[in-house]
């Protein structure tokens, strides 16, 4: 059986309809990715999967969608303006721009980057002689730091325009309407607060495809607690994170925490999941006991107050808040190289085959007339009844064999084959995808069946 490296991925993903290069007719821009259908039904499958791990099974949870611009006095409270930055270097012969800890990193698998100074990480720079990776040679400027937020414009005129952000993280809006959610949902502590929404870092970019992008989407979650209870619930979010990628289909052993030395001068405790791509281990989740930090500063900066009333211990406190998000475009490429393989079948044969949850698959069921002219009309009925109750593609392509094979590579789990059978007594073939056994069903049945196998 064999595994994809990620240039295969790539083209797998162009040819089946998951991701494109952004802007692709008219040369692409660096680091941008369109997901196209298959992409889309992927990414809200795994946001769906989300809501019901987070939001759905969890008491005291809510999902909140705060805008994506906010006012500009957010990102001054939470320190985005003054220390949201990456150290920068170039290299003199090419021009060619790298981050400074990436670089580190990627050199010596035993240097921990995040620990280091800014002068620290320029003299172990300097002394291994770390080469560029565009030219290879060890020629860099000294290290900047360089801004991440994108700036815009809001305003008729320049003149009168005024700056604003487009938001390098979902957890703000989160943090800005706690007393909101609070109030209207009557809620106690500890409650959580969840968002799924689009970030945006203007940052150097290794590439890695969909891994490290200016544009990337987020599943945000903040539980809001008393000081005392925040270590307890802190090591409970590591353990259900790690408990949700292994309910997604993710192998234990490819998963893996990792706690940060160098801490947010906000922190307490931070630790990433990460999973183990075929570039190396990325990080694919942060939880952070981020402490009061957050809603004191925008306590400080609104005047308004950010205080909890413990009505049973008769108490006002601002709130710690426990923080664990999940990138979800570096969860669909962990899902995608997870489950991707290509097998070996009897007789020399081989298949490619997307063998994910059949949850998350994007298309669950692939209705196929064994002979067009024969049983095109009957599939087309039964396409448009199932298709009230799942996503279903019809087929009539080709031989029966390329069409299972076809619906194998983008992971459908079932198909269903309409022959003079179905004409006869009303049954159909129902293949699965990943034993490719197949049963015979009456159409009565068929619904209930899929179902309970979805």
């Amino acid at each position: 059986m064999k595994t994809f490296n990620m240039d295969e991925l790539i083209a797998y993903c162009n040819q089946y309809g998951f991701i494109f290069q952004g802007s692709e007719i008219y040369g692409g821009l660096a680091n941008t990715w369109d997901y196209g259908p298959l992409g889309c039904r992927l990414k809200n499958n795994l946001k769906d999967a989300w809501r019901f791990y987070f939001i759905q099974r969890r008491e005291n949870s809510y999902e909140l969608d705060a805008d994506i611009l906010m006012n500009p006095m957010v990102w001054k409270a939470s320190g985005h303006l003054d220390g949201f930055s990456d150290p920068l270097l170039d290299c003199k012969e090419c021009k060619a721009r790298h981050r400074a800890d990436n670089l580190i990193n990627s050199f010596d698998e035993t240097a921990n980057a995040d620990a280091m100074t800014q002068q620290e990480m320029l003299e172990f720079i300097k002394d291994k002689r770390i080469p560029c990776p565009v030219c290879g040679k060890s020629n860099f400027t000294d290290i900047r730091q360089f801004n991440l937020m994108f700036a815009t414009k809001r305003g008729v005129t320049d003149d009168s325009s005024n700056t604003v952000y487009l938001r390098p993280e979902n957890a703000q809006g989160e943090y800005v309407n706690f007393q909101n959610v609070q109030r209207t949902m009557r809620t106690k502590l500890p409650f959580s607060i969840g968002q799924i929404g689009k970030a945006f870092r203007n940052e150097i970019t290794p590439g890695n495809f969909t891994f490290r992008t200016i544009e990337f989407e987020q599943m945000e979650y903040q539980t809001f607690c008393k000081k005392g209870d925040d270590e307890s619930l802190y090591d409970y979010f590591k353990e259900y994170g790690k408990e949700f990628f292994e309910y997604l289909g993710l192998a234990s052993e490819h998963l893996r925490y990792h706690d940060h030395e160098k801490l947010a001068h906000y922190a307490k405790a931070a630790c990433d999941i990460e999973y183990l791509f075929p570039f190396g281990w990325g990080e694919i989740n942060g939880t952070h006991n981020r402490t009061d930090f957050d809603l004191a500063r925008h306590q400080e900066y609104t005047g308004k107050t950010m205080e909890y009333f413990d009505a049973e211990n008769n108490e006002r406190y601002i709130p710690y808040v426990i923080e664990s998000t999940y990138g979800l475009d570096r969860l669909v490429l962990a899902v995608l190289f997870e489950n991707l393989v290509e097998e070996d079948l009897e007789g020399g044969d081989t298949r490619v085959v997307l063998k994910i949850k059949p949850f998350l698959a994007p298309i669950k069921l692939n209705v196929l007339p064994l002979i067009k002219k024969r049983h095109a009309e009957k599939s087309k009925e039964l396409h448009q009844m199932l298709s009230k109750y799942m996503m279903v593609s019809y087929d009539e392509a080709g031989n029966i064999g390329k069409r299972y094979r076809r619906g194998d590579a983008i992971g459908t789990p079932f198909a269903i084959t309409i022959d003079d059978a179905t004409l006869e007594n009303n049954t159909v073939t129902v293949r699965e995808r990943d034993s490719m056994e197949q049963v015979t069903v009456s159409v009565s049945e068929l619904i209930p069946y899929l179902i309970e196998r979805l």
